[in-house]
């Protein structure tokens, strides 16, 4: 056969056919990006992600959440000389930088994977919690708990989270309620036995254990956390700086509808997490007392962190946080203001545990449900979270304005601070359904049905 033959049949579409003929090695130059890819919501690495995100939420949102009850005891101990607004600006500090942590880690995590960020925060959150325990005065743990190992919780909150995002499609909801349910067993685990070990073997030796026990949650969540690979359609984009605070996504009409409605939500959704236990005390509980409150409110929350997820894979994702939403608004006016008493008190942070659980669980899922692109989910992640890093910071400041403002000896001296709650909260869900309206092209119809 001649030279010019043999180029033509190389050429030819039937070669592939011909097994006497060897393929062109441009043959397989770019195979379907498909190809050779783990599956959606059924890959054993995906539910092993699962495993590694619950240990992430443990550690970390888990931490925060039970950090309440620090406030108590530094106001009796190392900082028995400072005011309680004062050192409550350490727990709202913390949450912040949790919070502001996620735009800036979420824009690494797409471009680093979530290994380096589970180290990093290892490292950040436990070591700041090993300086914490050799803390005494107000700088030393302003800086230990409120940054440093806020950073690192951080690092891990986005890693948990983006990484099993990656991995579901039809089960996100759930697989990320699952996930989240992580956060609820930590701060019940946290808010009850935090406090009995500060009694029986001290302030330092507690927050070590603390350390140790987060150590070993994390060697696990690095040992099973993994990014699903995504198809190679085109050369990777190189990381560029403006990932870090990525705000131009804002302009895209259901994430800024999104994060609006978060803003609001989050504002007013922690402020029971805090309040109901100061109201228990200020009405005669002892302290135990009204701590089991919270550890309460953090046990129901479990459930309502798993259900959500699983309600919204088969009912939409939107309908199903509006519900959840809508119900722990109308637990704050009809239960917290309506029984401003003992009993009243352990139903509402029973129910409420229930009905706000679904903040955890849902927001990454609804971030996931907009995001065009899962390979870009960390970024997305990260301005969402940049818009409510505010909110978690001011809410309790201004909260303690508002509770102040009540008038003392009365039947309910916290009843604006209630009304207040409920009413920023109500804001997000009617942020809530302005997005659901926005993200499915039918703005003018907001209560437009159907499986959002």
């Amino acid at each position: 056969m001649h030279d010019a033959e043999k180029s033509a049949v190389l050429r030819s579409p039937n070669t592939a056919i011909n097994p006497n003929i060897s393929s062109s090695p441009d043959t397989d130059a770019n195979p379907d990006p498909a190809i050779d890819l783990p599956p959606l919501d059924t890959s054993p690495r995906g539910w092993l992600s699962v495993v590694g995100g619950f240990a992430c939420l443990f550690v970390s949102f888990g931490w925060v959440t039970c950090i309440g009850v620090f406030q108590a005891y530094y106001s009796t101990h190392q900082l028995s000389n400072y005011s309680a607004s004062t050192i409550g600006w350490i727990p709202s500090v913390e949450t912040f930088f949790l919070f502001l942590g996620v735009p800036i880690f979420g824009g690494l995590f797409d471009h680093l994977g979530p290994t380096v960020l589970l180290i990093v925060g290892t490292i950040l959150h436990v070591g700041g919690l090993l300086g914490l325990a050799n803390c005494q005065t107000y700088v030393q743990i302003f800086f230990t708990q409120g940054v440093v190992s806020a950073v690192g919780t951080g690092a891990i909150f986005v890693a948990g989270t983006s990484a099993v995002g990656t991995w579901f499609q039809d089960r996100r909801g759930l697989a990320l309620g699952l996930v989240s349910a992580g956060s609820a067993l930590g701060a019940v685990i946290g808010t009850a036995v935090i406090p009995v070990l500060f009694d029986r073997i001290g302030f330092p030796w507690t927050i070590r254990a603390v350390a140790l026990t987060y150590f070993v949650f994390m060697v696990l969540a690095i040992a099973t956390t993994s990014r699903r690979p995504q198809p190679v359609a085109r050369s990777p984009t190189p990381f560029r700086m403006s990932q870090l605070v990525p705000v131009s996504l804002l302009k895209s009409g259901p994430v800024f509808a999104l994060a609006i409605a978060c803003f609001f939500y989050f504002f007013g959704v922690f402020i029971p997490y805090n309040f109901v236990v100061v109201e228990a005390q200020d009405d005669g509980d002892g302290q135990q007392s009204a701590n089991h409150l919270l550890v309460i409110l953090s046990a129901t929350s479990t459930v309502g962190r798993v259900m959500p997820g699983w309600l919204g894979d088969r009912y939409g994702r939107f309908n199903t946080t509006i519900a959840f939403a809508l119900f722990s608004v109308v637990l704050v006016l009809g239960v917290w203001i309506g029984a401003p008493w003992r009993t009243g008190r352990i139903a509402f942070a029973a129910l409420y545990g229930f009905g706000s659980g679904t903040f955890v669980s849902m927001v990454p899922t609804l971030v996931a449900q907009v995001c065009p692109d899962m390979s870009k989910l960390g970024t997305y992640l990260g301005a969402v979270y940049i818009v409510i890093a505010p909110s978690v910071l001011i809410n309790q400041p201004i909260a303690g304005v508002v509770a102040s403002a009540g008038e003392r000896g009365g039947r309910d001296s916290y009843v604006w601070l209630k009304v207040f709650c409920a009413l920023v909260m109500f804001v997000g869900v009617l942020g809530f359904i302005v997005t659901r309206a926005v993200y499915k092209g039918h703005g003018g119809k907001l209560w437009k049905w159907g499986k959002v």
